[in-house]
């Protein structure tokens, strides 16, 4: 922790002193206390105990606005207790996949006076029971009020303990050094195992290694002591031996796998671990289909199913791609393809709720009778796709006949042997159902029901987003439909496009908006802007100001924007708006251009070349009641031509605003004489693929025709 002067010093020693003493009261196996700076709105790891910095390194920072243990219990300034993994996976996803272990954990909250000041995490073992026991409870509650002091104590006297780059490491207790006679009595003992034994130590590198171990692995005592086994050694790269290294120290439960070394020899690991690392037991092993031995149960997967790290592996690439996914369709398709072959499923469908009834959206491997059965259930029938839901709890069926029992048109789907009901929540509401069928029975153990759980959750989420981001769509396409004109006026004279470009990212709308406005036989107004925001919000006020700007066409285009702005400044709305406002006398050849803050206009001459009209600039509207716009007066013969735009035309990163103006200049030049459709349409393909479609594209283009055109 980045401390100054010895009080600081002081302080971060009591509050090591409080980690250590919690691990040992508690019983518990890792400590982590976070610090909340104040007026944050993330935690910060300052101290760490039972693991080392790396296995750590995904939680050094913690915003509270997370679904996190820590972050809740700082929030909400309470006692979070999670009792087993799959409690942990049902209310916690995210942790839970990047965590797949036996542990429970409970956070609590550093609370002194009116203020926290942060939070603490303890994990014990696997075996721990369900509950906290109350000396448990003590030993958090004292650690928590010691730190809790010590850091209200620092900040009372001016000097604030912060949380540095990295966490304070708190060494394990370590047992005296033996006696040379009991040393030697240990070496002994261990030479005379039959199989091999190293030592692991906090961070996974090698400790110590018997010549057998070395010769079973194939390689040299004096080249892998001090190693990391899965990189000195190339057939451990797998993440599978790293994984039940830090499941081990995690949970804290032996652990075991089996294993080939190239070419053809099987080699069987058990790990051991305790607070100072793991001991490592290596044996040949001549049947690598050999179930694991007792103590390592618990580790084990279901037959059939994935390795707790590739399927770990592919969960995380499920949640990073979900996190892309935009509508409904998209996630149930993205759950489809890569569910069924990344975890080994034969059959999948997801449901959704849909006033009180549940409806098949997507389906593979199944049949459309047993759809059909699943097709608008109510949420409080009694078939396990409804179940779930009510009870919150998902239905694992390890038999055909334990489904069959359970659902008797189960029937109708033959050949799957297992089967998996999964409640999809998020937000605290039913959002559907995810049914899983496997080819062979399966015993669904523990770890495997939690990391089932997981998945759910996720996609859970991913449903409940990508739902409210297609009512979204739906209202922001019927709003934008109602603001922006359907079809723009035939004006004798006058050659005039227009195209409106949603952002590729975000819900396809904003605040851009354009307008042309006949005035009569021989004048005509146009108008475009941009609200700033790409919501609803700023849609609307978008229809307000074009509004405006209409009912003031006509006037000089100074007098329109000030009253359109003297509008926006009484409404308030906290959004502030572009505008460039042009009144065309046809008659006389002219334009009269106002602008409030708007990127400027092009002019293209008669003779072909374009120019970038900079405009004397005015305040964007709303910001300053009484502000003028000054009116700029240019000549418009036949077959002279202007091009309005919103910012997102000509926004590239990297790039100076200036040298993209000049590049869409070049491009109103190259597109030719040709109809001002014609052009809009180039000017579309140039935006595609020059601007990286961030923001909302308004463009309108106006020619004053020659005689007979």
């Amino acid at each position: 922790m980045d401390n100054v002067g010895p009080a600081m010093d002081s302080a971060a020693d009591r509050l090591a002193a409080a980690v250590e003493c919690a691990v040992r009261e508690s019983g518990a196996v890792v400590a982590m206390l976070y610090l909340l700076p104040p007026g944050g709105s993330s935690l910060r790891l300052a101290v760490l105990a039972g693991v080392p910095p790396e296995i750590a390194a995904p939680w050094l920072r913690v915003p509270l606005s997370a679904p996190m243990p820590v972050s809740d219990a700082v929030k909400d300034r309470r006692l979070v207790w999670l009792g087993s993994q799959e409690e942990l996976a049902r209310r916690y996803p995210r942790p839970a996949l990047v965590l797949p272990y036996r542990f429970a954990l409970a956070a609590a909250p550093l609370v002194a006076g009116d203020r926290v000041h942060g939070g603490v995490v303890l994990l014990w073992p696997g075996s721990h029971p369900t509950r906290l026991t109350p000396q448990e409870r003590d030993a958090v509650d004292h650690c928590c009020g010691e730190a809790a002091r010590v850091l209200h104590e620092a900040r009372e006297r001016g000097s604030p303990v912060t949380a540095g780059t990295a966490p304070r490491v708190v060494s394990p207790a370590t047992a005296p050094p033996p006696a040379p006679t009991e040393a030697v009595a240990a070496a002994d003992f261990v030479g005379r195992l039959p199989g091999g034994c190293c030592t692991l130590d906090l961070h996974g590198r090698i400790t110590y290694l018997t010549g057998t171990g070395a010769e079973l692995v194939g390689g040299r005592v004096d080249e892998l002591v001090g190693t990391l086994p899965w990189e000195s050694l190339p057939w451990m790269a797998d993440p599978l031996f790293e994984d039940q290294y830090r499941g081990a120290m995690i949970s804290r439960e032996p652990m075991s796998f089996v294993a080939l070394r190239p070419p053809d020899r099987w080699l069987s690991f058990r790990l051991y671990p305790d607070a100072s690392g793991i001991s490592v037991y290596i044996t040949p092993a001549d049947d690598p289909q050999a179930p694991a031995p007792p103590a390592a149960t618990g580790a084990a997967a279901s037959p059939g199913a994935p390795s707790r790290a590739v399927a770990l592996y592919h969960l995380m690439h499920l949640a990073a791609t979900l996190t892309e996914a935009v509508g409904l369709q998209d996630v149930v398709e993205l759950v489809a393809e890569q569910l069924v072959p990344a975890f080994r499923v034969q059959a999948l469908a997801v449901l959704t709720v849909t006033e009180g009834r549940l409806r098949v959206e997507r389906h593979r491997g199944f049949g459309d009778a047993l759809m059909e059965c699943f097709e608008g259930a109510p949420l409080t029938s009694p078939a396990p796709v409804a179940h779930v839901l009510t009870t919150g709890e998902p239905a694992f069926y390890r038999t055909f006949d334990e489904f069959r029992r359970a659902f008797e048109p189960a029937t109708l789907q033959e050949g799957l042997a297992a089967w998996a009901f999964l409640p999809l929540f998020a937000s605290g509401h039913a959002v559907g159902t995810l049914v899983l069928g496997y080819e062979r029975t399966r015993p669904f153990e523990p770890e495997e029901r939690a990391l089932l759980t997981s998945i759910a959750g996720l996609i859970a989420q991913a449903l409940d987003r990508a739902r409210l981001y297609d009512t979204k769509e739906r209202l922001a396409h019927s709003l934008q439909a109602h603001l922006l004109p359907h079809t723009l006026p035939r004006i004798g004279g006058l050659d005039v496009a227009a195209r409106y470009l949603p952002a590729t990212r975000g819900m396809g709308i904003g605040g851009d908006f354009y307008d042309v406005i006949p005035l009569d036989a021989t004048t005509a107004a146009a108008a475009i802007g941009d609200v700033q925001g790409h919501n609803v919000t700023a849609a609307a006020l978008m229809g307000q100001v074009r509004t405006a700007v209409h009912a003031s066409a006509g006037a000089p285009p100074a007098e329109v924007l000030a009253r359109t702005n003297r509008l926006l400044a009484d409404l308030d709305p906290g959004l502030f708006t572009s505008c460039l406002y042009v009144h065309l006398d046809l008659a006389g050849h002219r334009a009269l251009l106002a602008t409030a803050g708007h990127p400027p206009p092009l002019l293209r001459h008669p003779g072909g070349d374009t120019e970038v009209l900079r405009l004397p600039p005015g305040l964007l509207l709303g910001i300053d009641r009484d502000a003028h716009y000054p009116t700029t007066e240019i000549p418009l013969p036949p077959g002279a031509a202007l091009a309005l735009y919103t910012d997102g035309l000509v926004e590239v990163p990297g790039t100076d605003p200036d040298d993209s103006t000049a590049a869409l200049a070049r491009e109103f030049t190259r597109a030719g004489d040709r109809p001002m459709e014609a052009v809009a349409d180039d000017l579309v393909r140039y935006a595609r693929s020059a601007t990286p479609g961030s923001d909302d594209i308004a463009l309108l283009l106006i020619e004053a025709l020659r005689g007979g055109d």
